[in-house]
């Protein structure tokens, strides 16, 4: 009895010891300053799109906004919150900020009901979302997006509805299952595994807060 309790006791000491060694999220955009983002031009975010809200990419003289460090695996949370008819997006691992629709990936956040390819929480013209857990314009959603290795998954509202496996799309321009894509100038399974992310101005007010960054490398 007494070994079983100590071989208990060992495995709860090694089971504590590797939660206290994970790494923990870090706030990214604490929603008062915009010190640690750029825009894809280089320059750094203007005051001026840190508002009450939140961080707004909208006026930044960027295409995207983006946070100054490269990230490899992660797990990215955050709230955000869309003006009525907005499109916007989440890039993920932007491997050449001159270029982030050819070097990275797009999580698609629109003000839109449907389950397309460009729908909210779709991997941008690559993955449907399974649904459209998003809320309507002018309310707060969470999303999170899990990036390993091949594998990145998309989480709205508490409801898995995307995930990609990058090895599979193996033929520029074309999905696993034949069908095509807009990204004809590139093998999907060949862009980086790491990079810059960001934001996207597509012309519209949109808000992020309570960004946040586990590293997973």
């Amino acid at each position: 009895m007494r070994s079983a309790q100590f071989a208990g006791f060992v495995g709860l000491i090694c089971t504590t010891a590797l939660i206290a060694a994970e790494p923990d999220f870090v706030t990214i955009f604490n929603g008062t300053t915009a010190k640690g983002w750029l825009t894809n031009g280089g320059k750094p975010l203007p005051a001026s799109n840190v508002q009450t809200d939140g961080l707004n990419p909208h006026g930044s003289g960027g295409y995207i906004v983006v946070h100054e460090k490269p990230h490899g695996d992660f797990v990215l949370d955050f709230d955000y919150k869309l003006s009525k008819g907005c499109n916007s997006g989440v890039f993920v691992r932007v491997s050449d900020l001159k270029n982030p629709v050819m070097t990275g990936f797009e999580i698609a956040l629109d003000d839109t009901k449907g389950t397309g390819m460009h729908d909210s929480g779709a991997i941008y013209d690559l993955v449907a979302p399974t649904t459209n857990a998003q809320k309507d314009a002018g309310e707060w959603n969470h999303m999170t997006i899990t990036a390993r290795g091949p594998k990145i998954a998309v989480e709205l509202n508490g409801t898995p509805v995307s995930t990609i496996d990058l090895d599979r799309f193996d033929k520029p321009g074309e999905r696993p299952d034949g069908s095509k894509h807009k990204f004809t100038e590139v093998t999907i399974k060949s862009l980086a595994r790491s990079g810059y992310l960001g934001f996207q101005d597509h012309g519209q007010d949109c808000w992020y807060k309570n960004v946040r960054i586990k590293d997973l490398n």
